[in-house]
């Protein structure tokens, strides 16, 4: 695991130990690295969601569409 040192305002520094303190973190770098993940999977998001909006139209969602949804449970149930 690599390391990494930062430097922070006083009151970003305290903002973070208070976080460690009331959100169950034993430290401030599992804190960091939850912020970190939390941005990959936000990043991640932003992605899939700018993908589908760049994929066109979609086929109308009405009760056809819903009765071929069951039917593709259904059958793939057996």
């Amino acid at each position: 695991m690599g390391t990494m040192n930062i430097s922070l305002p006083d009151s970003l520094k305290e903002y973070v130990d208070e976080q460690v303190g009331q959100g169950g973190y034993g430290t401030s770098s599992e804190y960091v690295r939850e912020l970190i993940r939390k941005d990959q999977d936000r990043k991640r998001l932003r992605g899939l969601i700018l993908q589908g909006a760049a994929s066109g139209l979609a086929d109308p969602v009405d009760s056809k569409y819903f009765e071929s949804l069951r039917v593709r449970v259904r059958t793939s149930r057996k």
